[in-house]
């Protein structure tokens, strides 16, 4: 660097002197020319996010201390203080901001960079040797101050890698044409053909029909429900078709050969494997903000010669625009509503006026609750669905109220009965209008409910071919039913955009050219450079990834294994299936097998029937715990060995579940007296849950005031005066007692546990039945 340490210096002065023309003469010159093709030419629409620096970390760079300071053999020792006033100075003058603003180091990255250089500088025993004459000339006056520049440029680029290769991370995100990531698929020539209409119209029965007569297929579903079905009734119908879902292999040859057909999920499905015909089902969830990229996925990518797409009519334009970019016709076949649906004039206004085959929708767990009570106080049985429940469980809730020879006659949902169920419903009773949803960013709102959903919930009114021949549908609330009127008599916005996703050999790009970044950060980057057809695709939403990266950043993992943990389908609000996955990625970090044994002492087997609330809760989250081993255990099978034992207790939990929701008003009672039915040593991990809960929130506030948790608990019903009392009492022998306890490995760190055992353990031996 001493021989080309004056080259870059004149260099620089060079482009200095120049600055001051360049800042006069070119201010509102556009400086990218234009060529045809490019989206200034053709009109077409690319978002390239402006780069967020702000996502970019300084590397900070340590000395080595077996450095020679050559610099002060050849020059003598700097006086720090005079150093300081220089690099001041050079960090000051405004042709040396231009001059980074020229290499791409912004403002925000340039007052990281100067703090750096700086404290670089003055803390560093043995600076370069070139660095240290060439301050050395300028403290004795021979040299300028902006000869620091080239220096100050390589430790730029040293603490900010990217610099270095931002075109080619920028190669690397550049999404805007995803055709052209499936070359096998692009190779064929595919016939597609849209089945639209609205629910209940027979679409997906066509689509269907051409999939079970073909030589091979595929089907795939937004649920596993859906995908459960289609196997089960392919291989009745003597169609052998196997069964893939993200926690599930099931195959009809016993000896484990797989079929020509298969129905999965649409997130497993295969784009390697040539099909005959390829059902997609739900095509409008190509919209949607946290799963679209599996749907265009799957459209742009599946190897067959047939693709059957089914959906609303609003998404035909949006096929028709991606069938473009693969040069590929789409055919659209139309379809009605098989039986009429009518708008009633009145609101239901009262629980007095439910009648047999009525179905209340609800859009939160509270609504269900406080509903299935009031209406099996009036002496009627009811029939629980919602989002949270395990498949089993709604599948025997949806056959009770199915059954004509069964007391049950009502049934309180939530949006879960849109999709997936086969139900006998007169009459569609919307409980609200508002429902919360999730936009781009990850964002939680309460909006009145979309067209879209309003139709595919009020379309399950009159099935075609059960029991009623017309469908009606109504609101609770007589001000709602103007608004559902209106919502009813619209048609669905037509779909704009389809969704994408980063995928994993993408990422592991941008790890090799930024090493030291987190993986939450380089998702953050990859977003922020981006560049997408807005006409076409939108980025999906990357805050569940984001968080489930930062959740497991401290546990050293392959990045590979990493992003696989990461894509984990998880409720990052349940607390316990959170601490449980943090679990499992540690116990895979160390190589340790994560054992039915171990499994069984976290989740608390066996399992004990619910009596509360909490308990009925908690159980879900473990069926939860228990979907994510399977889930894992197909992606690393070494380590999570024993899919067959868990498998089994998941059943067993599913029949548990189910008995707690057949009693679900009984349960509510005995949440509000606190009664439970495990011991004292089983209720202690619930009880713990919520007492360290109260203690970290309440604990600063002395001596038991009511704090806004402690509000929201008891309004929820998840804390009545009782318990409150007694919580008051354990908080004064806690201030009293000195701090005891711990934990094993698996509990340091842990943000989200609150103990070891689950409701329902129970003393003794956990050997299998």
């Amino acid at each position: 660097m001493l021989v080309n340490g004056p080259r870059w210096t004149r260099c620089c002065r060079a482009m200095l002197n120049s600055v001051h023309s360049v800042s006069r003469g070119t201010v509102g010159v556009r400086r990218t020319l234009l060529h045809p093709g490019s989206p200034a030419t053709t009109g077409t629409s690319y978002r390239g996010k402006k780069d967020d620096t702000r996502l970019f970390t300084p590397i900070p760079i340590r000395p080595s201390p077996d450095d020679i300071n050559v610099g002060a053999e050849l020059t003598g020792a700097l006086d720090k203080a005079e150093m300081l006033k220089v690099i001041l100075k050079f960090s000051n003058r405004k042709e040396i901001k231009f001059l980074c603003l020229e290499n791409g180091i912004d403002s925000n990255l340039q007052q990281q960079a100067f703090v750096s250089f700086r404290k670089y500088c003055l803390d560093t025993d043995a600076l370069p040797a070139d660095l240290h004459v060439v301050l050395s000339d300028i403290l004795q006056g021979a040299g300028h101050v902006d000869d620091i520049f080239p220096y100050f440029l390589r430790h730029v680029k040293q603490i900010f890698p990217h610099l270095e290769c931002m075109d080619d991370l920028k190669k690397i995100s550049d999404l805007r044409q995803p055709a052209n990531w499936y070359p096998s698929a692009r190779g064929m020539n595919r016939k597609v053909i849209f089945h639209s209409g609205p629910t209940n119209s027979g679409k997906t029965y066509h689509a269907m029909e051409r999939f079970l007569a073909a030589k091979s297929g595929v089907y795939c579903g937004p649920l596993k429900l859906l995908a459960s079905e289609v196997y089960n009734k392919s291989n009745q119908r003597g169609t052998a078709c196997d069964l893939v879902t993200g926690e599930e292999r099931k195959f009809a040859n016993p000896e484990g050969k797989p079929s020509a057909h298969v129905a999965c999920t649409v997130e497993m499905t295969s784009i390697n494997t040539p099909y005959e015909v390829a059902v997609i089902d739900e095509i409008q969830l190509l919209k949607d903000v946290g799963r679209g990229w599996a749907w265009t996925r799957a459209f742009l990518g599946l190897m067959a010669e047939e693709i059957h797409v089914c959906g609303e009519p609003g998404t035909a334009d949006l096929l028709q625009k991606l069938c473009e970019t693969t040069h590929e016709s789409l055919e659209v076949r139309n379809y009605k509503r098989l039986t009429p649906l009518h708008i009633e004039e009145q609101a239901l206004q009262t629980l007095d006026n439910v009648l047999p085959g009525d179905c209340i929708v609800c859009f939160s767990k509270n609504d269900i609750y406080a509903v299935s009570r009031e209406i099996e106080a009036r002496g009627k049985e009811v029939a629980v669905i919602y989002g949270g429940l395990p498949p089993g469980t709604k599948l025997a809730q949806a056959a009770k109220f199915n059954d004509p020879n069964n007391s049950c006659k009502v049934l309180v949902a939530t949006d879960a009965i849109g999709m997936g169920l086969n139900l006998s419903i007169r009459r569609v009773i919307f409980y609200s209008m508002i429902k919360p949803t999730m936009n781009q960013k990850g964002e939680k709102e309460m909006d009145t409910i979309s067209v879209s959903a309003a139709l595919q919930i009020a379309g399950r009114a009159g099935r075609y071919g059960m029991k009623w021949e017309e469908g009606y549908v109504t609101t609770f609330k007589a001000e709602d039913l103007p608004t559902l009127k209106g919502i009813l008599g619209q048609t669905p916005d037509p779909l704009t955009q389809a969704g994408l996703h980063p995928t994993a050999d993408m990422i592991e790009l941008y790890a090799y050219h930024l090493p030291n970044a987190t993986l939450s950060n380089l998702m953050e980057i990859f977003v922020s450079l981006s560049t997408v057809d807005d006409s076409l695709y939108f980025m999906c939403n990357t805050e569940d990834f984001k968080f489930l990266a930062e959740t497991i950043q401290h546990v050293p993992l392959p990045l590979r294994a990493r992003y696989i943990f990461c894509c984990a389908p998880i409720n990052r609000n349940m607390p316990f299936v959170c601490s449980m996955f943090l679990k499992y990625a540690r116990r895979y970090s160390r190589n340790e097998p994560v054992t039915f044994d171990w499994l069984c002492n976290q989740c608390g087997w066996p399992f004990q029937l619910p009596r509360t609330i909490i308990d009925l809760v908690h159980l879900e989250a473990v069926f939860d715990v228990l979907d994510l081993y399977l889930w894992l255990s197909y992606r690393f099978p070494d380590l999570f060995p024993d899919e067959k034992l868990v498998r089994d207790i998941q059943r067993e939990l599913d029949d548990i579940i189910q008995q707690g929701v057949f009693q679900i008003t009984k349960l509510l009672k005995n949440s509000e007296t606190a009664v439970s039915t495990n011991t004292p040593d089983e209720d202690s991990f619930v009880m713990r849950q919520k007492k360290s809960k109260y203690y970290r929130e309440a604990g600063a506030g002395a001596g038991g005031t009511r704090g806004r948790l402690t509000e929201r608990l008891l309004a929820q019903g998840l804390l009545t005066p009782a318990m409150l009392q007694e919580l008051k009492q354990e908080w004064d022998q806690q201030a009293k007692r000195t701090g005891k306890g711990g934990g094993g490995a698996d509990d340091e760190d842990d943000p989200f546990d609150g103990g070891k055992k689950g409701p329902g353990r129970r003393k003794g031996s956990r050997k299998m039945k």
